[in-house]
């Protein structure tokens, strides 16, 4: 087999999977106008949590999902929770003024899982590891290829969602979006409700 061609199918997909808006965009640009640290924390933990699911996906998850349909359904009912928790924690501070000082210099950490656990409840990320990313990967594929994809995942995640945080957080952008903080703050968390919302209906 040829295992390059299926390495290259597999990052092309993955771009375009971390390249579609979606709520690790979401709250990689919001935590980015706040503190580029903080910003490249976000896309450091979405990058992480890339790297578990193409574990897990390898792992056999397709397979795991098709044969225990109760999981597919709670993980969906904690992403939305999830979900419809952050947006409501944003709309409900939406105008109070950007941390400064020693907040933003001790929350990266902070920013860094709630960029993992983001990915880790979002349901498209459990659609796109669980079927097409799975159903890509051979089947009886050696230790390297695994690592590869692993280590791939990681690397294009990483890479997406720093520079995306390096940009919001750049600070002719950062000025701009700051005085339109609470008026983004708003429409981010109703987006982040609306998709939680829209996940608990359909589950």
């Amino acid at each position: 087999m040829n295992y390059t061609s299926v390495l290259l199918t597999l990052a092309g997909v993955l771009m375009l999977s971390v390249m579609s808006p979606g709520p690790n965009f979401v709250v990689v640009t919001s935590t980015a106008i706040a503190s580029r640290r903080a910003g490249i924390a976000t896309g450091l933990g979405l990058a992480a949590a890339s790297g578990t699911w193409a574990l897990i996906a390898i792992a056999g998850l397709s397979l795991l999902l098709a044969h225990v349909s109760w999981i597919h359904a709670v993980l969906r009912l904690v992403g939305a929770a999830y979900l419809v928790w952050l947006g409501l924690k944003m709309m409900l501070t939406a105008r109070r003024p950007l941390p400064t000082g020693e907040r933003l210099a001790t929350s990266g950490w902070s920013a860094g899982k709630r960029g993992y656990l983001v990915s880790m409840t979002n349901p498209k990320a459990i659609a796109f590891y669980g079927s097409i990313f799975a159903l890509l990967i051979p089947a009886h594929a050696p230790f390297w290829f695994g690592a590869v994809v692993v280590a791939m995942a990681v690397a294009i995640s990483c890479g997406w969602y720093c520079s995306v945080a390096l940009l919001a957080s750049h600070p002719a952008v950062r000025q701009l979006l700051v005085r339109r903080k609470a008026v983004l703050d708003t429409i981010t968390g109703a987006l982040l409700m609306g998709l939680g919302a829209r996940l608990l209906a359909g589950s």
